[in-house]
């Protein structure tokens, strides 16, 4: 069971608030974005952010992934203990409230069983946009290395 830290419960609220949002596409506020994706940038990059890239969402695999512990064959169990699956670079960005740090770290040791290449990178002072906004170049150099260094 992974840790549900409260700013990953707030980030979640605006499609798991409802549950009759499973079969819906959930679109998010400009301020909900912001607490979400975009809590480590500034006003104004966040509401670019949100105005570029942002739609309405399916919220069913939400709340596959938040009942996954009390369901028997969740859709989202996944095999941590695979020793021949090919390598896994977790990342996190710090400042995410969506997928906080905590929440990557502890699903990074639930393959440590594993003798399959997992690894994590984090990404100080970063939020969930870690791909999208301006610090992009940084995430994308780290990972295209890390691929590299495996040989793929």
């Amino acid at each position: 069971m992974l840790p549900l830290p409260l700013a990953q419960l707030r980030a979640g609220l605006p499609a798991l608030g409802n549950p009759l949002n499973i079969g819906k596409a959930v679109a998010l506020t400009k301020a909900e974005f912001r607490f979400g994706f975009g809590n480590a940038l500034s006003d104004e990059e966040s509401d670019e952010l949100f105005d570029k890239w942002t739609i309405p969402s399916p919220a069913r695999g939400l709340f596959e992934v938040a009942f996954a512990n009390f369901t028997f064959h969740a859709v989202s169990k996944v095999n941590t203990g695979n020793d021949t699956r090919g390598p896994l670079l977790l990342i996190s960005g710090t400042a995410d409230h969506t997928v906080p740090d905590v929440t990557t770290r502890a699903a990074f040791k639930l393959y440590r069983h594993s003798l399959a290449v997992t690894e994590l990178k984090q990404f100080e002072g970063r939020s969930h946009s870690l791909t999208i906004d301006h610090g992009w170049p940084d995430v994308a150099q780290a990972i295209h290395g890390w691929l590299k260094d495996k040989g793929l």
